[in-house]
């Protein structure tokens, strides 16, 4: 079984995830947007070594601290090139929440869509889910029933679509067309806020139903 553990990180609350092998004890990091230390603190305690630390878009609060991960780990960083322009723009994207500014190196690695994701003996599935932004990624995990949908999807909401190449029609195919079609019984690990299960979303969100 995949160990896990997800916790909000400053500035903004976003959920950073640490995806781990328990035989090789090699792990994922999925959104660090900030407090490199405590998530290096939580890699540690879990006796993890992280390999890859990916994104489920660009928007600073959710790689704010990559460059930090990044430099303590060796990780590479993994972004949708769709999202390339995005993340280009993180000093932009830091003056105009008013957050101190942290450069980050570009991304090492580009991630397509359907690509597979190996940890170990963990496979899990890259999914390209724009609509928050061009470059939106859910991670799917089907043996584990988990899917990190980022920005996406919420417990009984989904993502904003106002800001920088956000797609209201493009958010609800990947919702209906990509999340949707996932087992009902699939957890849903957000980007903000309590984590929630495919079938209820599928049955109670005010915005798309299935």
């Amino acid at each position: 079984m995949m160990i896990r553990k997800t916790f909000p990180v400053p500035p903004l609350g976003c959920n950073c995830s640490i995806l781990g092998d328990p035989i090789t004890k090699r792990a994922i990091v999925v959104d660090p947007g900030g407090a490199h230390d405590r998530i290096l603190q939580e890699v540690r305690e879990l006796g993890l070594t992280v390999v890859s630390i990916l994104h489920t878009h660009a928007h600073f609060d959710h790689f704010l601290a990559s460059g930090e991960m990044k430099q303590a780990t060796g990780a590479s960083l993994c972004l949708h090139r769709d999202d390339q322009e995005l993340w280009g723009m993180l000093e932009v994207q830091c003056r105009l929440f008013g957050v101190p500014y942290v450069p980050v190196p570009p991304p090492d690695y580009w991630l397509q869509d359907e690509e597979k994701i190996i940890l170990g003996g963990i496979e899990g599935v890259a999914l390209h889910t724009p609509g928050h932004t061009p470059g939106s990624m859910s991670f799917h995990f089907a043996e584990e029933q988990l899917v990190l949908s980022g920005d996406t999807l919420f417990r009984g909401g989904i993502g904003r679509t106002d800001l920088w190449g956000g797609d209201y029609g493009a958010i609800e195919r990947s919702i209906r067309e990509r999340l949707y079609t996932l087992d009902e019984a699939t957890r849903v690990i957000t980007g903000h806020g309590p984590e929630t299960q495919i079938g209820f979303e599928r049955e109670h969100n005010p915005f798309f139903t299935a």
